[in-house]
């Protein structure tokens, strides 16, 4: 039994270290850390955004992991103080969010320049259509079959 729930836990690590690598990899391919370095025209303190950016994931990745444990109303003293703490996080998250949204739809440009670089002139729209229709599967069974309840089918 005990070397079940070790095998568990280091599956369990592995995937989500594998996940985490493809999430870090989209925001580098989107550029929204320089981007977000341009704008706030702080170039010497990259490393320390790029730390909170990674700081904030895991953060997030705990929470939501360990949802019941962590519930930072008991922490505070006041429940005003919870309500302005979630404001908070909303706001930045809404930020971030849509920054990512914009970051990945400038990087959507690039799938026509990409497809008359390769000649693939004629079924893109099925392309997409089966990527849109695959997506769209997968989130029905999710959702339909409760998978976020208990992880699996």
């Amino acid at each position: 039994m005990v070397i079940r729930q070790i095998f568990m836990a280091l599956l369990g690590a592995s995937f989500g270290l594998i996940v985490s690598g493809g999430v870090f990899t989209v925001l580098l391919s989107v550029g929204l850390i320089p981007r977000f370095v341009g704008k706030m025209h702080i170039a010497g303190k990259i490393f320390i955004l790029e730390e909170m950016v990674v700081l904030g994931t895991l953060a997030g990745d705990f929470c939501s992991v360990f949802g019941d444990s962590v519930n930072l109303a008991e922490w505070l003293p006041f429940r005003a103080a919870g309500t302005a703490l979630l404001i908070l996080f909303g706001l930045f998250s809404g930020i971030f969010v849509g920054c990512l949204a914009l970051a990945i739809a400038e990087m959507l440009d690039t799938i026509p320049i990409f497809s008359r670089r390769i000649s693939f002139r004629h079924g893109l729209g099925i392309v997409i259509l089966v990527v849109a229709l695959g997506k769209m599967a997968g989130s029905l069974i999710y959702f339909t079959q409760a998978v976020y309840l208990h992880g699996g089918i």
